[in-house]
């Protein structure tokens, strides 16, 4: 039996000696210093009191910072009162800019809309208005599901307005999903669409607002608080014109409600504590947990991390991520943190690849964008496609690039960069998560020394650290477990009524200390590198391997676009390496036909063991045409793994496509 007694959490597999300094001018105009770091930790209480002041307009300004007592549940500047949409609006349009473009939005057909700081004070107000005459005031949940268009954000503003709690619910959950969160939270008010344009059709979201309020609830069962729903009114935006099914009574039109409604509205001041919104996140087993976060320690990380990991510019910066409003990227990247620094941003409604794949690289090169915020797999995706597609437009606009949602491997990064980027652009890794609220490690551009693939350190104010099963920082070159030592103003105040669970599940496994499930190393230098979820590491003859080093190291060679590694067990070794690999589009002809990638398997387990070594060489690799993903571009390697060890593949109803797993299992069989 192996003695793991004094093994790391983690085995620290691959290096990396790129390194990007800022250059001197980007450096000299940046928003971001190093003092900052010095600063925070000297007084990092102070440093988030001059930020809450500096970026946000309180109606009562606070006198208390932290109250940290009923640890850990944390309260943020409580004596304070403000309100979110007064700081994302109407400050903008009182101060003189309300004539700045807010939104620029391009639906996926090609229709556009161009939104001023004023245009959105009185939509925004219109929607508030229309909100209070169907009965919802402060405190009251609503459920949003929408595309995303300019409504969307106008949601959430408005109920931020009047106080109301939104709940975002991503257009492309089900039904059932939708109805969950709806019970969970209690919402009073639905607000949907007709539908949304995706990949060049319409799509249909109001037949699951009607499903999920009792429709069918043969289909769906009981609601869990009886046969009646919480929701009196549902406000349908029309967005496609298709034909919908009518509730008289409960269902009103978006566009009659707010034609109806004054464009006056005064927005109500609350508790710098009062919840913001709830966002379910999207487990795949069990009841789904409402994160919530409230307002002012909320907005103050939001803003600041917005304005220093992107060096926004609002006077000349046209910035765009790419997330949906049903993420938490979304709220943080979209609706909140640029707004309230009176950021001029794209918002877009479909797909990369519609109707053609250099679909983004055109909307960068039409509204001149200057800051742009995606996701890995978005990126390793544009890799397969090719970096010819790119090439074909103007993009030296773009001078800030980030990257959000799972770890970035360095290939990507560096394709990220070179390609995109012209090899001039700073590249920020952003490590956080829904519970954080905000950007926690990243680089700051113009002061960082950047390293591919790394998030590298905290930033200002917060406090992170990599630790080992017993709690204790590990050594530089090792690896572990991700925890947050301090309270953050962003953070999460609880699961939406259920704190039990909250403490269970963020607080329990070291005392003290908030860890949320990933694994992290340290480089030799101290900074941080993203290994994925702890659940997804990899047992092998004793090691204990991180998924994420092993699928970086098959994106580094030239013919692999994108990679998914799991454990399957096995007699020998306790479990094995079990690869997943698309090739880029100019190496798919050496695998014409299934089974006939033996020597790319071959020359791929090859280039691992010279990159990582011997124990990380992969038994299996199989090439494929797409991964299982989520709607949010997430890997599911839970689905990869019951095909690796030939089980019954598990609930695939979260996926994007449910029809790529039955491809991976026919490609599996058939391999050798």
């Amino acid at each position: 039996m192996t003695d793991t007694s004094h093994q790391p959490a983690l085995d620290n597999l691959l290096s990396e000696d790129r390194r990007f300094p800022p250059t001197a001018e980007f450096g000299a105009q940046a928003n971001a210093h190093a003092e900052m770091y010095s600063w925070a930790s000297a007084d990092r209480l102070s440093f988030w009191a001059e930020q809450a002041r500096n970026l946000l307009t309180w109606d009562t300004p606070f006198t208390e910072v932290l109250d940290w007592s009923a640890a850990p549940v944390a309260r943020w500047f409580a004596d304070g009162r403000l309100n979110a949409c007064e700081n994302a609006v109407d400050r903008h349009v009182r101060e003189g800019r309300g004539e700045r473009v807010a939104l620029l939005f391009e639906g996926e057909p090609g229709d556009t809309r161009t939104l001023t700081y004023a245009d959105l004070q009185r939509e925004v107000s219109r929607a508030a208005n229309a909100m209070l005459a169907l009965g919802v005031g402060t405190g009251d949940r609503v459920a949003i599901y929408l595309p995303m268009i300019p409504e969307a954000v106008v949601a959430m503003l408005a109920c931020a307005r009047i106080g109301a709690i939104h709940s975002v619910v991503f257009g492309g959950f089900s039904a059932e999903a939708l109805r969950s969160r709806i019970d969970d939270a209690q919402a009073s008010l639905v607000i949907t669409a007709d539908g949304g344009y995706r990949k060049g059709k319409a799509s249909a979201l109001k037949p699951a607002v009607d499903e999920a309020l009792g429709g069918a609830a043969d289909a769906l069962g009981p609601l869990d608080h009886g046969a009646q729903s919480s929701v009196h009114h549902v406000l349908v935006v029309r967005r496609t014109g298709q034909e919908v099914e009518w509730t008289d009574g409960r269902d009103v039109w978006w566009h009659e409600a707010l034609e109806a409604a004054s464009d006056q509205h005064t927005p109500v001041p609350v508790e710098a504590e009062h919840p913001l919104f709830i966002l379910y996140t999207s487990g795949t087993t069990g009841k789904p947990k409402g994160i919530f976060h409230t307002t002012g320690g909320y907005l103050t990380q939001t803003a600041f991390t917005h304005l220093t990991v992107f060096d926004l510019k609002p006077e000349t910066d046209v910035y765009w991520c790419t997330a949906d409003v049903g993420w938490i990227t979304g709220h943080s990247y979209v609706t909140y943190g640029p707004l309230v620094n009176g950021a001029t941003q794209v918002i877009y409604e479909g797909t990369p690849d519609t109707p053609h794949q250099g679909r983004w690289w055109e909307i960068v090169q039409k509204y001149r964008v200057s800051i742009l915020y995606t996701a890995p797999t978005a990126i390793r995706t544009c890799m397969k496609w090719g970096e010819e597609l790119p090439a074909q437009y103007d993009l030296s606009s773009l001078r800030v690039l980030g990257s959000v949602g799972e770890p970035i491997n360095p290939e990507a990064w560096m394709w990220y960069r070179r390609v995109i980027g012209d090899d001039r652009t700073p590249v920020v890794d952003t490590w956080w998560q829904t519970e954080t609220g905000a950007i926690m490690i990243s680089p700051l551009p113009g002061v960082t020394a950047t390293k591919p693939g790394s998030a590298q350190a905290p930033l200002p104010g917060i406090s992170a650290e990599v630790v080992d099963e017993m709690a204790q920082p590990v050594p530089n070159g090792s690896g572990g477990y991700l925890v947050l030592t301090e309270p953050w103003p962003s953070m999460l105040r609880g699961i939406w009524g259920d704190q039990q669970r909250y403490v269970d599940t963020y607080w329990s496994r070291f005392d003290g200390m908030y860890f949320a499930g990933d694994g992290a190393k340290k480089d030799e230098d101290g900074d941080i590198w993203l290994l994925g979820r702890v659940d997804d590491v990899m047992n092998v003859s004793g090691h204990r391997l991180s998924t994420t080093e092993i699928e970086s190291a098959l994106v580094s060679h030239p013919m692999v676009a994108e990679a998914a590694v799991v454990g399957a067990q096995d007699a020998t070794t306790g479990q094995a390496v079990v690869a997943f690999v698309i090739l880029r589009a100019e190496y798919r002809d050496r695998v014409d036909e299934v089974g006939e990638g033996a020597d790319v398997a071959a020359e791929l387990r090859a280039h691992v063991t010279t990159q990582i070594g011997p124990i990380a060489k992969p038994r299996t690799i199989l090439v494929v045409a797409e991964l299982p993903k989520t709607r949010s571009g997430k890997i599911m390697r839970r689905l990869l793994r019951d095909v690796a060890e030939h089980r019954t593949v598990g609930d695939v109803t979260t996926l994007a496509d449910s029809s790529v797993m039955d491809q991976i299992a026919t490609g599996l069989s058939s391999s050798t």
